[in-house]
């Protein structure tokens, strides 16, 4: 869990809002009665629940449904526009949480929404329905980034947290844990629906998702999240995040521009 620097005003009841939140700003766990969407148009935020962890970078929203407990995490100076979606326009979105693309109309919707403009209410209402409309046919971002139950898996996922860099085979990782490399890796599959080299290919590319939105060059970040050939790292970046790094960083720096 993060350490809770600050608590910004993210989790009161308020229909659209902003929040500023610094490198390393945590939201304490919480749940919401309606669903929310998290857009940080700058920064990224990592949204947690008991399902795991969603990042968000400045061209992804997050959507988590009402009654999820939940908990984030900023890295680097993070604006966050959040958007309450009512229980009848929930409906229409999925029913658990996850990361979709922001289309342009989208962005613009969140930024009207949560930029303190005086809306009537039914504009307003009008609005952040065609938020929902352009979520409805979005597919979903693999960027999410499942957490285990199993004792022994989650001795393993807590190394590779705390150093996804590792070389370390799954066989390597298992005697420090205490468990076959055969067991783990169908606790991989059983509990966690992915391989062992999956998952931590989906922990790495959430950490260069972060790297390279603080500014950090493709090859330097390759190196430092222990990928063993730039070529490597933008395969496995691309086939989950669906762009290249150099293309992610330069829509990066269009929006902030």
């Amino acid at each position: 869990m993060p350490r809770i620097h600050r608590k910004p005003d993210l989790d009161h009841p308020a229909p659209d809002k902003r929040g500023l939140l610094a490198h390393g700003d945590g939201v304490a766990p919480h749940r919401h009665t309606e669903g929310q969407l998290l857009y940080p148009s700058t920064g990224v935020l990592a949204t947690t629940t008991d399902r795991g962890t969603w990042v968000t970078p400045p061209n992804r929203v997050t959507w988590t449904p009402p009654g999820f407990e939940h908990y984030h995490r900023a890295y680097g100076r993070t604006d966050v526009r959040v958007v309450e979606v009512p229980g009848a326009l929930c409906a229409s979105l999925p029913d658990r949480p996850m990361v979709f693309t922001t289309s342009p109309l989208l962005r613009e919707a969140l930024l009207v929404l949560t930029g303190g403009r005086e809306l009537r209410p039914d504009a307003r209402a009008r609005l952040r329905e065609v938020v929902v409309d352009e979520l409805v046919d979005v597919p979903d971002e693999a960027l999410h980034l499942p957490e285990p139950d199993d004792d022994r898996l989650r001795a393993v996922t807590d190394l590779l947290h705390a150093d996804p860099a590792t070389p370390s085979t799954l066989a390597g990782l298992g005697r420090r844990v205490g468990a076959s490399e055969r067991t783990l890796s169908r606790l991989f599959a059983t509990e966690l629906g992915m391989s062992f080299q999956r998952w931590r290919s989906l922990l790495r590319v959430q950490h260069a998702l972060v790297g390279l939105a603080e500014g950090d060059a493709v090859i330097d970040t390759a190196t430092r999240l222990g990928w063993a050939n730039p070529t490597s790292f933008i395969e496995a970046f691309t086939a989950i995040v669906g762009q290249t790094p150099g293309q992610y960083r330069r829509e990066l720096r269009r929006r902030d521009g």
